[in-house]
Order: structure tokens, then sequence, then C-alpha cells
């Protein structure tokens, strides 16, 4: 009896349901194809705006590069083929870019021999083997580290690291490599680990209850099955953290130095491209002298090794990327 009174009952209302969509007044096609087309043109004006921007700094650098290359104290040959960099020492200037490249280069290897191994760890950690609640506590830890200023690091770096290390050995200056690039190794940090746990997570958990069913333990899962798998998001992430090393400003003028020299050793005091700039853009020397162009040829050299990262990057995350159905 209840049923068959239920059953008019869910007519009635099936009915009602189509009734008011059929009498809904219908939308104005012409209103909603010109909000279509506003919105389809905002989208590509956002696209050519940063194609635009892009293009306009390279062709800033790439200008003001040629000028300085036009000035009579400075070659090709010297600039590519020296490691001494002392655009400031009146008749005696050298423009040799290997002394800033090699302060460079030593401060992201020490940042990448410190972040890399441990921010893999890291994900492997929070990804494969840490509980929900350690997960859930480690996350927003992370997020701070990232979210912390540079500038912060720097001082950091200064008051903090280098006196440890000044007590751990007395051959480190107040300036040197080691401090800043352990200070940038924490800057880069988060960013391995939160990237790479993203690569681990994305791997199907059919994987993983395979390696499992056919005997495998969690770490061979892990070390023979995951990790494999998840290899061109780990490389990406791990170059990423390259370029983001390479490009910092602030803990490096704070913390490594102001001499530019060609030195495999931590202790001493160093320069990289990222600090001259910022010496030269604090507005001592004068904006139509050679060492003001110097540091648009420093600028330059520095987009074309990050460039070259990107592009290693791309041909790495398809020559491993794995898909999966």
């Amino acid at each position: 009896m209840n049923r068959a009174v239920a059953e008019p009952n869910s007519s009635r209302s099936l009915d009602e349901t189509a009734s008011h969509l059929l009498t809904r007044p219908r939308r104005n096609l012409r209103v909603t194809r010109s909000r279509e087309l506003i919105i389809y043109g905002g989208l590509i004006a956002c696209g050519l705006f940063s194609v635009l921007i892009t293009v306009s700094i390279i062709g800033v650098l790439f200008t003001e590069t040629l000028r300085f290359f036009q000035f009579d104290e400075v070659t090709l040959g010297n600039f590519l083929g020296s490691a001494e960099w002392t655009p400031l020492l009146g008749a005696t200037k050298s423009f040799g870019i290997w002394g800033l490249i090699s302060g460079t280069l030593l401060v992201t290897g020490i940042a990448m021999g410190f972040a890399l191994p441990l921010g893999l760890i890291t994900a492997v950690y929070l990804s494969e083997y840490a509980p929900r609640k350690v997960r859930d506590l480690l996350k927003p830890i992370l997020e701070v580290l990232a979210g912390i200023p540079t500038v912060v690091y720097g001082f950091f770096a200064l008051m903090t690291i280098t006196p440890f290390l000044q007590w751990l050995h007395d051959g480190f200056n107040v300036y040197n490599a080691m401090s800043a690039g352990l200070a940038v190794g924490i800057l880069c940090f988060p960013t391995v680990c939160s990237l790479a746990e993203d690569a681990l997570q994305s791997v199907p958990k059919s994987l993983r209850d395979g390696a499992l069913g056919l005997g495998g333990t969690r770490f061979d899962a892990t070390i023979k099955v995951i990790l494999p798998a998840a290899l061109s998001g780990i490389i990406s992430a791990f170059l990423l953290a390259v370029a983001r090393a390479i490009g910092e400003t602030m803990i490096v003028a704070l913390a490594a130095g102001s001499r530019p020299q060609a030195t495999l050793d931590p202790r001493d005091e160093i320069q990289t491209m990222t600090g001259f700039m910022v010496q030269m853009a604090g507005g001592d020397v004068s904006n139509f002298g050679t060492e003001y162009f110097s540091m648009y040829a420093v600028a330059f050299t520095l987009f074309l090794i990050t460039l070259s990262l990107t592009m290693l990057g791309n041909v790495v995350r398809r020559r491993f990327r794995e898909t999966y159905e």
C-alpha cells in the first residue's frame, strides 16, 4: 500500500522538475558567446603579455651586453678565457667571467650536496613510511621553511652558520662559500622534498601492491619499483633546485663575500654572479661606465646557464617519463 502511494508522489516530483526546467527562460546565445569571446581574448592577451615580457627581458640583456663588448678595454677572449674579474681597479681592469662562475658553481655544489640527498630521503619517508599524523605535521613545517625570506637565511648564515664553522675549524673566513652554500641548501631543501614527494605519490598503487605481492619488502618496493617509476619527476625537482641555487641572490650577497676568484676551497671568500649584480646595482658606479654594463653581461651569462638547465630538464623529463593507465 505504501509503495503504491510512493510511486505517484515520485512521478509527480519528476514531472514538476521537468516542467520547471522546460519553462525556465532560455539563455541568450549572443550574450553567452560574447562572454566566451571576452574570456578567450583575455586568456590570449595574458599569454601574449607573458611572452612579450620574456622577449623584452632577453632583448634588454642582449642589447646591453653588446654595448658592454663595444668598450675598448673589453675583449671576448678575456671575458671567456680568464678567471680574473677586477672591473673596479682603474687601468688594470679585467673581465674574466670564470671567477664569478667558479664561485657560483661552488656555492651551488655545496647547496646541492646538502639539499638533494636530504630532500630525497625526506620525500621517500613522507611518501612511503610516515604515518598520516606525522606527514600532516611535517608538511606545514616544510612550507614554513619555503616561505622564509631569503634575506633571513642570509643573516642566519652570517650570524649562526659561520661562527659554528669557525668553531669547528679556524681556517674559515668571516665570509665563505661553505656558509652561503649550506644556507642555500636549506632554502632549496623544501623544494626538492615537496616536488620529489609529489612524484612518488603519483606512482600508481598497483605497482606497490605488485611488488609486495611478489614477496618484496617495503624497502625493495621503494628502491626497485617506486623510485625508478618516479625518476623523471625526481630529476626535474633536482634541476629546479639547481636553477634556484644558481639564481639565489641575497644569501650569497650577505654570506659569501665580494672577492671573485676561481677556487675549490669552501673556506675562502668568493663572489657569485648574482652577488656581483647586487654590488653593481647598489649605485656605487656610473651608469655609463664599463663596470655598470658588465652587470648585463653577467646577467646574460646567468640567463644562458639557467636556460640550458631548463632545456636539459625537458630532455630528461621526456627521456625518463613513465605513463600509466
